[in-house]
């Protein structure tokens, strides 16, 4: 069975983790914050714990998948068939971790990006081998939502696209191919989500709770505030003006103030109990 390693612990890594082990792979968790991998492991239990109560997987394989899991706080030891990392939305963080991997992995290992934003292209372009890299772009939470896009950088061996949305499909997703522009689909479409709500905020429209509320009545899932507390108002920001740069710095898709601040207040959203909304443990 293919070993899969995840890089970065937080919602996302943790939630691509338990879509992993649920579908029968060894996956490891990394994060160079040992405290991270702790909540991560803790958040994977108490997702596998609600799916065994609801009645959508039974205790033994919830114990089963449990068994396939494995942390480490040591990237040295990162080998693996299908390494895909959820780590900040930074080019030069993204760039560096596989430049390392390329040097500890074979030339069969699959590297994949989660990056809502990044174009593949730009992150594959200082490795030696970009044919290896393909973006494979998960939706919080992971482990619930079921659409992944599979994006193919300039350089990106179709064979290793293919085999990327094999996994993605392995694991009951809805998968689907998305250019290789900025935001992808989903993101492109949906920063407005978000930017609009922002605004609406600023202006003083309404309430950020009545803003959730109008949203989650209209039919989301989610209202954007709330959404934005569990996805990170930092890595939503990064996204946020990711995108606007490289739209040329389009209005529509400008950063909006009260989320900056937000970022700068080390207010982030449920990882760090507080966001738009406040959390207990």
């Amino acid at each position: 069975m293919m070993k899969v390693a995840v890089i970065g612990a937080g919602v996302m890594g943790s939630g691509i983790a338990l879509c992993s082990i649920q579908a029968g792979y060894p996956t490891v968790l990394f994060d160079v914050n040992e405290a991270a991998i702790a909540r991560g492991l803790k958040y994977i239990k108490e997702q596998l714990e609600i799916a065994v109560t609801k009645g959508k997987c039974s205790r033994e394989n919830a114990e089963k998948s449990l068994g396939l899991l494995s942390s480490t706080p040591d990237r040295s030891t990162l080998v693996a068939d299908f390494i895909i990392e959820a780590v900040l939305e930074q080019l030069s963080i993204k760039k560096e971790l596989f430049q390392f991997l390329e040097t500890i992995n074979s030339q069969e290992t699959i590297f994949a990006t989660n990056t809502s934003s990044i174009p593949i292209t730009q992150i594959g372009g200082s490795l030696k081998h970009p044919e290896r890299l393909v973006g494979v772009h998960f939706f919080n939470p992971a482990h619930i939502m079921k659409l992944v896009e599979v994006i193919k950088g300039v350089a990106t061996d179709p064979i290793i696209a293919e085999k990327a949305f094999n996994w993605s499909q392995s694991l009951g997703k809805k998968t689907v191919y998305a250019a290789d522009a900025p935001g992808f689909i989903v993101n492109r479409v949906a920063r407005h989500y978000y930017v609009e709500s922002l605004k609406a905020l600023e202006e003083n429209v309404a309430p950020l709770e009545q803003i959730d509320r109008l949203l989650e009545s209209s039919g989301f899932k989610m209202g954007p505030f709330k959404l934005m507390d569990l996805i990170g108002v930092d890595t939503n920001f990064s996204v946020t003006s990711s995108m606007y740069q490289q739209f040329h710095q389009d209005p529509k898709f400008r950063p909006n103030r009260i989320q900056q601040q937000k970022v700068e207040a080390g207010h982030h959203g449920r990882k760090t109990q507080r966001g738009f909304y406040t959390y207990e443990d």
